[in-house]
């Protein structure tokens, strides 16, 4: 993509509104607008990012055995006073009513509309286990929304929810959604670390948040330093007693968020325990009939009689990710994406833009690139060079490379590593064949 035909709305200056390092360079780095109290446009920089996110979790979930579907927004109020959870949920959820009356609201979670698709469809134990999950906006009106995608009132989220037969089914779907996020939150560059959670208004007894570690998070966080050097789980873990050992070796060291935290109780030394600041970037849930046996969603079990199924829900913050992966990867000059979700791998500056020969090389160098499969986005602008560099820090790409009169008269482009800063130097030729290893 060339920077003179792209919508990069950039700001020199930090917005007075942002108070985050996430907020503030997301305006900055012209990701996001905001058109309401918590609510915000996503410009093409700030979508391709998300688009990257979602489809990392996308294909995890899918991995796991998921299935995907997508629900409307909107939903029926009829289906929450049914489960009971109408008029308990509070004000964060938005009522409306349409032309003929009937009570509406834009759906802040959806284990009730999931819960009727389901009992309409699935009738015998045989048909089970089943997860389904999408990835939908959703709409929570929050009393004071702040910290710009960190805490809005509209937001992507992926929501999957898990039917079975037993309760032990029914936690072997969560163990595996539990290592599906491990593996999902590695694969963003990020380390979560799961802690025992309050279940809130979703229910249940069975709950772990998995937190980022970053100096801005909105709360304090207590963990074994073990965490720090804990294994991903490997490929091919998928069976039900390597789910139980992950789950348990995830879950064994003390984690605690500062509400669930005892100092006290906490058998630790000062050498072992680490307190820092966390972000919630995803939440799982296990609530057996919570719902399935107030809304009647039941099966014929191998008795043939009929029983209400064991469900888990579990959801990711996708446009929360895209904050949450700022927070814990920036410098004082921008961003810095991980390659897994950078919106382009390599920026190209053209240095000498009005040298023909400089033109003529970078337009090769950028159709070289492009047919190599490599995202790039080619600054072709007449700015100046301090301008394009300040730019590119600012966006975070992974690599910047840029070539200038006397670049071009040694026959090298410069290459800096975003994340470390290191500099080299390499033909033409070598910038291609490194950046399609």
């Amino acid at each position: 993509m060339r920077l003179s035909r792209y919508f990069l709305p950039t700001l020199k200056e930090n917005p007075s509104e942002a108070k985050i390092a996430s907020h503030r360079l997301m305006l900055r780095a012209g990701m996001v607008r905001q058109g309401a109290a918590g609510i915000y446009s996503w410009l093409p920089l700030g979508q391709r990012v998300l688009r990257k996110i979602e489809q990392i979790v996308r294909e995890e979930q899918d991995r796991a055995g998921a299935l995907e579907v997508l629900m409307p927004t909107i939903q029926s109020a009829e289906l929450w006073e049914e489960s009971g959870r109408y008029d308990d949920y509070g004000k964060e959820m938005l009522r409306i009513e349409d032309r003929h009356g009937r009570k509406m609201l834009y759906g802040p979670t959806n284990e009730e509309m999931i819960t009727d698709i389901f009992r309409r469809e699935v009738k015998s134990y045989r048909d089970l286990p089943k997860n389904l999950y999408h990835i939908q906006w959703k709409f929570r009106d929050e009393i004071r929304p702040r910290f710009g995608i960190m805490r809005g009132r509209e937001f992507l989220m992926k929501d999957a929810y898990s039917f079975d037969l037993t309760a032990e089914d029914g936690v072997n779907s969560y163990n595996a959604m539990f290592v599906a996020y491990l593996r999902t939150f590695a694969r963003l560059g990020l380390r979560a670390i799961p802690m025992r959670a309050d279940t809130g208004p979703i229910g249940g007894d069975l709950s772990h948040e998995f937190l980022v570690i970053a100096d801005t998070g909105e709360s304090e966080v207590f963990f074994h330093k073990d965490f720090n050097d804990m294994p991903m789980p490997a490929d091919g873990a998928d069976g039900a007693e390597e789910l139980a050992a992950i789950v348990k070796g995830w879950t064994a060291p003390y984690a605690a968020t500062e509400e669930m935290h005892d100092a006290s109780a906490c058998a630790l030394g000062d050498d072992e325990l680490v307190s820092g600041r966390g972000i919630e970037v995803g939440h799982i849930f296990f609530f057996g009939d919570k719902y399935s046996k107030p809304m009647g969603a039941e099966v014929q079990g191998p008795d043939g009689q009929s029983q209400p199924v064991q469900m888990g829900s579990y959801g990711v913050g996708v446009s929360r990710l895209v904050g949450g992966i700022i927070e814990a990867s920036h410098d004082d000059n921008g961003i810095i994406w991980p390659e897994s979700v950078a919106p382009f791998k390599l920026g190209l500056m053209n240095l000498g833009p009005k040298k023909d020969d400089c033109v003529a090389y970078c337009d090769k160098l950028y159709a070289d690139l492009q047919a190599a499969g490599v995202e790039v986005l080619y600054d072709d602008r007449n700015d100046g060079a301090g301008a394009k560099f300040t730019n590119m820090d600012l966006i975070g790409l992974p690599w910047q490379a840029a070539l200038g009169p006397r670049g071009l008269k040694n026959g090298v482009v410069e290459l800096k590593n975003r994340a470390t800063g290191e500099k080299i130097e390499l033909s033409g030729e070598a910038l291609v064949a490194k950046m399609t290893a």
